[in-house]
């Protein structure tokens, strides 16, 4: 596929969140003068989680939306993985949600991460951009530097395809601290909680991002992606720092 202006954009947006690891103010240097990484940036953004796959294949995973701020709707994502011209794997593709939903995403040439993670903050960074008229790579930092500095990681077990599984939960509220939070408060205290498992296709389990209004239990936003054939537990343990 040929990329058009657009997607060579979108190519480099995905990159400030997970290829292209860039600097952000405050960030540790390693002895070696290289840079510092958390265990969440390690666990969620560096880690080789397409390992196992022997493409070509799909990953498939179901999409549900609710909340008070939008209408509800369930839907599909899909991340197509094929051999890269030297064999290996993989190159992806996707197909993130469907009809008039559908998002045109980029393929991502030299895939080592699920790229399902890339997606999913893209199609969220894009949701923030437009319900608060943010600048999107403000979203893209605020993500990055949670989970730097401010990741929770837990562990949890899970049923995937009738067994349980091991798993772990990264937890960040990237607006909680942001000091132009006011101009979208309604959403400052959004959660996101990425679930990974060796144990699953892609290590992906699911991601799930949550806001809540101000002394309210009802949530304005809840979006969970979820691996087809996984069933997640009804309360995950609570979270403690990582380090």
């Amino acid at each position: 596929m040929k990329h058009s202006v657009t997607a060579r954009r979108l190519a480099a947006g995905l990159g400030l969140i997970a290829a292209t690891l860039t600097a952000l103010p405050g960030r540790a240097q390693a002895q070696d003068g290289k840079q510092d990484f958390s265990p969440a940036e390690r666990l969620l953004l560096m880690s080789p989680q397409l390992g196992a796959i022997r493409p070509p294949t799909t990953l498939t995973y179901r999409f549900r939306k609710t909340g008070t701020l939008e209408e509800a709707f369930e839907d599909s994502v899909g991340v197509r993985l094929e051999r890269q011209t030297d064999g290996r794997c993989c190159k992806a593709s996707s197909e993130f949600l469907n009809g008039a939903r559908r998002l045109q995403l980029a393929e991502i040439e030299q895939a080592e991460s699920n790229p399902v993670i890339v997606y999913y903050l893209e199609h969220d960074i894009r949701a923030m951009q437009r319900r608060t008229k943010g600048a999107a790579n403000h979203f893209r930092k605020r993500i990055r530097m949670a989970l730097y500095d401010g990741a929770s990681i837990t562990d949890l077990k899970l049923t995937y395809r009738g067994r349980a599984i091991d798993a772990q939960a990264i937890t960040i509220e990237p607006y909680r601290t942001d000091p132009n939070r006011a101009r979208f408060a309604q959403l400052a205290g959004k959660r996101y909680v990425f679930v990974l498992s060796d144990a699953v296709p892609g290590s992906v389990v699911s991601i799930r991002s949550t806001a809540q209004a101000d002394g309210s239990a009802a949530a304005l936003i809840d979006e969970e992606l979820l691996l087809d054939g996984a069933e997640m537990p009804a309360a995950p343990p609570a979270a403690s720092p990582s380090s």
